[in-house]
């Protein structure tokens, strides 16, 4: 929804999207919240971090005066998931689950929790110029190539047993955990201008078209091969390629020399989105399975939520780089004469990761869902596509 204003000018959903920003802020502001002690990981926390950082970069209008400020949020939540980085086991990272209690997943150190705090940091670094967060950028992506969540070849698989010192990996590959690097490389890339940030860039993206080709004759259409073609989805999971479509969208605005390729597969994936959201009563409920050529006969949060980041995505092409008070006001010469890499892309001045959270996804879901007709219908007009609409 910040996204969708600052895409469309539409501020009409600003009141709704502010006081669902600010209500789960915690009694720290840091979003961490006693209530969802048993169901908030770091990865649910994160996304509460990224989403701050698009009304940063997007000019979202500010909490009324009386009310913490988005990039105090930001700060604070960052210093809090930073706090976690765990020296105990795998020579760092962080754990998918904050506490203790919740066995299910506390000591798995996924991609998903370590990417979104690598995002947050990249973005941090953009905004503010400050090198702390470049450092913990560097940091956190050295970590997961040295436990090989990152592979040589840029695939991002899904997490590591910490009991096991993270020797071994759980090899599965969502979309949206190439994609959470891939926007956080790019990011990287704008605050640095290094040479080592557009090889990670470039590597990610490749990666990331496994998710492109569902058969031969729907190339560049989107999808989740680890469970969509067997029909075996969660609702989390039928949520993660709208993810990959919003990172893609953000990283062809941050990286230019991406936007020719980007710009392929997003609209490509919005013409096959478009087309699957002709089925229900209504005539403009979602599918999933956008290469079948129409709706597929579900539907639910993360068809809408889906189709509606994929149509977005085609309208971020054509907007302006994200806002950064620093680069505003600093050329690329400078910014590669002080952030200056090593070929391995450590930084010269040293420095010393399944379910997103029930609060945010439901909340973001059910908005997602106010517009999705709105806009896929807005899509095909954009698109040239007819048809049910």
């Amino acid at each position: 929804m910040v996204d969708y204003y600052f895409y469309t000018g539409d501020d009409s959903y600003i009141p709704t999207t502010t006081q669902g920003l600010l209500s789960q802020i915690g009694p720290a502001k840091d979003y961490i919240v006693p209530g969802h002690k048993f169901d908030e990981g770091n990865d649910d926390q994160a996304f509460w971090g990224l989403a701050l950082m698009s009304a940063l970069e997007n000019q979202y209008p500010s909490p009324p005066p009386d009310q913490p400020q988005w990039l105090d949020l930001a700060i604070a939540l960052f210093d809090n998931q930073a706090s976690r980085w765990d020296m105990t086991s795998c020579g760092g990272g962080l754990k998918w689950q904050i506490y203790p209690e919740n066995t299910y997943g506390y000591n798995y150190k996924n991609s998903i929790s370590n990417g979104a705090f690598f995002q947050l940091a990249a973005r941090l670094a953009r905004y503010t110029g400050e090198q702390k967060y470049i450092d913990w950028a560097e940091k956190t992506w050295d970590w997961c190539r040295s436990v090989r969540l990152i592979a040589d070849n840029y695939d991002v698989y899904d997490g590591t047993n910490d009991l096991l010192d993270c020797r071994e990996l759980e090899h599965t590959q969502w979309s949206y955990n190439v994609a959470i690097f891939l926007e956080g490389a790019a990011a990287m890339f704008s605050i640095t201008q290094s040479q080592t940030w557009v090889d990670r860039t470039l590597g990610l993206l490749d990666a990331s078209t496994v998710f492109f080709r569902p058969f031969d004759n729907a190339t560049d259409v989107m999808y989740e091969p680890a469970c969509e073609t067997y029909n075996t989805c969660n609702i989390d999971q039928l949520s993660f390629k709208g993810y990959l479509a919003r990172w893609l969208a953000k990283t062809a605005v941050l990286a230019p020399f991406t936007t020719p390729q980007i710009r392929t597969m997003l609209e490509t994936s919005a013409r096959a989105a478009a087309r699957s959201c002709s089925g229900g009563n209504d005539g403009v409920t979602c599918g999933i399975k956008w290469y079948l050529d129409g709706w597929d006969g579900t539907w639910g949060v993360g068809q809408q939520m889906t189709a509606l980041e994929v149509v977005q995505g085609v309208l971020a092409l054509n907007s302006p780089p994200p806002f950064s008070p620093y680069l505003q006001l600093r050329p690329p010469s400078q910014l590669t004469k002080k952030h200056s890499m090593t070929s391995s892309g450590t930084n010269t001045t040293g420095i010393m990761s399944p379910a997103h959270s029930h609060t945010s996804k439901n909340g973001a879901g059910l908005a997602g869902c106010s517009l999705a007709f709105m806009l896929v219908a807005v899509a095909a007009t954009l698109l040239g596509i007819s048809g049910g609409f």
